[in-house]
């Protein structure tokens, strides 16, 4: 069953997914060739109490870290470890916070130093089609309307889409209805109603949409071994209308970039 949100839950939710968005901010300055995935996993556990919020992600499903951290052919669910990352290496950093009780979660997909011409064209397709769903996300449209939205994006540039793994409602629980697959048909689904609130999350691959869990029990990869992107928002339907509740601004800032790619999914 989706539930609803009130216009005083969503700006709570708004406070617990811009916890993670600072956070993903103050890492995006340390990953670097040489830091290990630990480190960031121990900078980000401090930095979102500091914040007078708690882990999201750790304890829960038994989950042993604050960050999930997946290199490279990693599509998600990567366990912080202590090896370095290196040049040319790419790191989805996923990362959730409780404030207020509600969650925020939210994913970005960084470069290590200078990466592969193609690998960065896969960073920079995914994160289109996120935006590319997210306005789907609108009154009078389904479940289906966003994930072929996306799905027809990345296919159309010779990507898979993985399958098994799914954006979801997000709230007072990490994972509410609906679950939100980034492929589908126009059309199809539960509808989308005022006040709900989803993180959407594409997850492509550079070559097939297949994957496999390592022993470790968490870590997703590719079938192929070629890499994987993975971007993540928080979005609240508002008078018909997807508004983010995320931002990807304070990695922008830590990375020197300009872009108005969120400016239509601002708060009025």
């Amino acid at each position: 069953m989706i539930i609803p949100k009130s216009k005083e839950e969503i700006e709570l939710m708004r406070e617990s997914a811009l916890v993670v968005s600072r956070t993903l901010g103050m890492l995006a300055k340390e990953v670097k060739p040489g830091v290990t995935t630990n480190q960031l996993n121990k900078m980000a556990e401090d930095f979102i109490r500091s914040q007078g919020a708690i882990p999201g992600f750790l304890g829960l499903y038994d989950c042993p870290s604050t960050l999930l951290t997946s290199v490279n052919d990693a599509v998600v669910h990567g366990l912080p470890t202590d090896v370095p990352l290196k040049e040319g290496d790419i790191v989805a950093i996923d990362c959730g916070a409780i404030k207020n009780e509600f969650y925020g979660d939210h994913a970005y997909t960084f470069e290590v130093g200078e990466v592969d011409p193609e690998v960065q064209k896969l960073l920079r397709i995914t994160k289109e089609s996120l935006y590319i769903g997210i306005r789907e996300f609108k009154a009078g449209n389904r479940v289906g309307d966003v994930g072929y939205a996306i799905q027809k994006y990345c296919e159309a540039h010779g990507y898979g889409v993985v399958r098994e793994l799914v954006g979801h409602g997000l709230g007072r629980k990490m994972h509410e209805d609906p679950e939100l697959p980034n492929y589908g048909r126009r059309g199809r689904g539960k509808k989308f109603i005022e006040g709900m609130t989803i993180a959407l999350e594409p997850m492509i691959n550079m070559g097939t949409h297949k994957v496999k869990q390592l022993s470790d029990g968490w870590t997703i990869v590719t079938r192929d071994g070629q890499p994987s992107a993975h971007f993540e928002h928080n979005i609240a339907l508002v008078d018909g209308k997807p508004e983010l509740l995320s931002t990807f601004d304070y990695v922008y800032e830590a990375l020197g970039i300009k872009s108005d790619e969120e400016d239509e999914f601002r708060a009025k």
